[in-house]
């Protein structure tokens, strides 16, 4: 009797279209084994669940997730690439590293746009299971933690006097004589309740730890004065706390000037997606002064209203996670970091691991420089006893023993030193390479950022570049558009969303060129928006060539001619400036006109063979395809190369 062909979970799996493993829950659920599921199911079976699919309609587009899930596990859930969730993310304004947890709301929007329906685990269930009883135990043990707050804004707006007026009456008011330290980040009471607030240096470093994978702020509040209203960098704050997807408040400064108008700033915001709850939107947007201290009150209670909706809770007995805020290195003290803890408890005499340094904590210091036996959720301390100085972003979490650190601090050191060369290897998206990384499937969308000199033109620009029609399944997304110089921030964010940066009429911050050419981070400079429109169109449909310029190496003279044995001949030149290199292009110039241009053959000093010669020295030069040199002339040496950044 013939045996009948089998039929494989995964074939059925795409004739349904859900994931394998899904389909594979169903079937143990109607008592087929999960290991005899696996090597495939009878013909029989397979047209029973055919018939049963219309039935279960529903149930079998529904997958059951964790009550916490990465990126990268819904990615393997949904049997995606993680490249595919992150694109969903980032078309909703976020931007996750892969082993990032996702909130609920976020998981089930993924989840939907698969086309299938998220169904949460109830973590009581696993008590009843006598082997998850410790699991069970770690759960139960989550509690409120205080909410993460970082202040972002314009300069000059108010960030830091805000920031300084909480300090002032909710920190040392209550520490008459305290002496407060900046160790960049500090804690206030209010209501009984504590807030945490990381007083870093705007949102700089705000992508930069995130670029990092650190993801340790729950709430932004943006700072916009009311005097003032939207600025440049009004508008990359609300860029890059989008992108960060973290709740966001708005607090409206300076209302005790006589030129406030706190009204003009809402309506201002509502072009930014910042709609006033009275206005029937979902941001709370709060008057405040820095300098009366009017409506600080009223902002606090708002981020502890935020915090009691969003639950923002942790585990003090679970094993210790933590992220560095900031780090140096001090004379007397030596290397110092502040971290903030996220889960479990620091003790003092622990020993740690911090990126890829070590160290055990010999000293705990809170913001007001008291000594700390333990440190819980949400606590930032500074802590002393480190090998080296760690990064900012970098995790903290603690080692059985010292010689257990020591192991996991080389492997860190060496996979650091692997991953820097992966990163010299690995060149970030050019806009002439889009559409070969289009074709290999490698991405399907183009991450632009937009810098202008006025506000008209970048709307224009950012208008214009929405309005083209890219090929099939192709997304352009513009992750910022704003006004001024192409500075750091705007290269970092570029590093996070291997966006593309787009820059008319404005320059390249000398610190913002070194980043970008260190990082590989394609930055182009326009003047017609005309030109700006017809690269991104060309580069989407593979027709954009690369750029090239000229970099001038030097020029020689020439001083006597030589004709050697075997039809050779030789300019005795001297190096007027610069360099003359071997290889290189030059060209001849006589009377003004080039005569010639190709490339330097040989070059010789005295009787060796040289790669290059500088300056000052006389050599011999023989040129390619070239024997008419006459007393004179001169031989201007340079180099054709790729442009990195205009």
């Amino acid at each position: 009797m013939e045996t009948m062909a089998k039929v494989s979970v995964q074939e059925l799996a795409k004739e349904f279209e859900v994931p394998s493993n899904r389909l594979l829950q169903v079937l143990t659920e109607l008592g087929v084994p999960a290991d005899a599921a696996k090597s495939g199911i009878d013909q029989e079976t397979a047209d029973t669940l055919r018939e049963m699919a219309t039935d279960l309609g529903d149930e079998l587009r529904t997958i059951v997730l964790p009550p916490q899930i990465t990126v990268r596990e819904l990615a393997q859930t949904l049997e995606r690439t993680p490249t595919e969730v992150q694109k969903v993310l980032m078309g909703e304004g976020h931007l996750f590293t892969l082993t990032q947890k996702l909130e609920k709301e976020l998981a089930e929007l993924v989840v939907s746009e698969f086309g299938l329906t998220a169904r949460w685990q109830e973590p009581q269930a696993q008590a009843v299971v006598a082997p998850k009883a410790k699991k069970a135990l770690k759960t139960a043990g989550m509690q409120p933690r205080p909410p993460v707050v970082t202040i972002l804004g314009h300069v000059d707006h108010g960030k830091t006097s805000l920031l300084d007026y909480i300090r002032k009456t909710k920190v040392t008011e209550r520490e008459f004589g305290g002496i407060t330290q900046h160790i960049g980040a500090y804690q206030v009471e209010t209501d009984g309740k504590l807030i945490t607030f990381l007083d870093t240096p705007g949102h700089a470093a705000f992508t930069a730890m995130r670029a990092r994978g650190a993801q340790v702020t729950d709430i932004a509040v943006l700072v916009v004065a009311a005097d003032d209203g939207v600025m440049p960098q009004t508008i990359e704050a609300i860029n890059h706390a989008k992108n960060a997807g973290v709740v966001l408040m708005v607090a409206i400064n300076k209302i005790d000037k006589p030129e406030a108008n706190v009204e003009k700033v809402r309506q201002m915001l509502t072009e930014y997606e910042l709609v006033p709850e009275d206005w029937g939107g979902k941001t709370i947007m709060v008057p405040v002064s820095a300098i009366t201290g009017e409506g600080v009150d009223k902002l606090l209670e708002m981020i502890l209203l935020v915090a009691e909706v969003e639950d923002y809770q942790a585990d003090p007995s679970a094993p210790v996670e933590g992220t560095v805020i900031e780090a140096k290195l001090d004379k007397g003290r030596g290397p110092l970091a502040t971290v903030l803890i996220q889960q479990g408890t620091l003790k003092r005499s622990d020993i740690i691991n911090v990126g890829n340094t070590m160290g055990k904590v010999r000293a705990m210091l809170d913001h007001k420089g008291n000594q700390l036996d333990k440190a819980g959720p949400a606590t930032p301390v500074e802590i002393i006893g480190l090998q080296n100085v760690p990064l900012a972003g970098d995790r903290l979490t603690v080692a059985s023993g010292e010689s257990m650190a020591r192991q996991i601090a080389q492997e860190r050191q060496n996979a650091e030193r692997e991953e820097k060369f992966k990163h010299q290897q690995k060149k970030k998206l050019k806009l002439e390479d889009v559409y070969r990384h289009l074709e290999s499937d490698q991405f399907k969308e183009l991450a632009v950022i937009i810098k202008g000199d006025v506000w008209g033109s970048v709307e224009a620009i950012r208008d214009a570049v929405m309005n083209i029609e890219p090929p099939e399944n192709i997304d352009i997304l513009v992750v910022h558009a704003g006004v001024g110089n192409v500075n750091e921030s705007d290269v970092q964010l570029a590093s996070v969303a291997n966006a593309v940066i787009l820059a008319f009429n404005v320059k390249v911050e000398p610190k913002a060129e070194a980043i970008a050419k260190s990082d590989g981070i394609d930055v182009r400079s326009y003047k017609i928006i005309y030109e700006l429109l017809n690269d991104i169109e060309k580069a989407l449909r593979g027709l954009l060539e690369p750029e090239y310029e000229e970099v001038y190496c030097g020029t020689a003279e020439i001083r006597a001619v030589f004709k050697l044995s075997r039809g050779i001949t030789v300019a005795g030149s001297y190096v007027l400036d610069g360099k003359i290199y071997r290889g290189y292009n030059a060209r001849l110039i006589r009377e003004g006109e080039v005569v010639y241009d190709g490339k330097v053959a040989s070059l010789r000093h005295i009787k060796e063979d040289v790669r290059e010669i500088a300056a000052g020295y006389e050599c011999g030069i023989n040129l390619d395809d070239f024997t008419a040199y006459k007393v004179g002339d001169k031989i201007e040496c340079y180099q054709v190369r790729q442009k990195e950044l205009d």
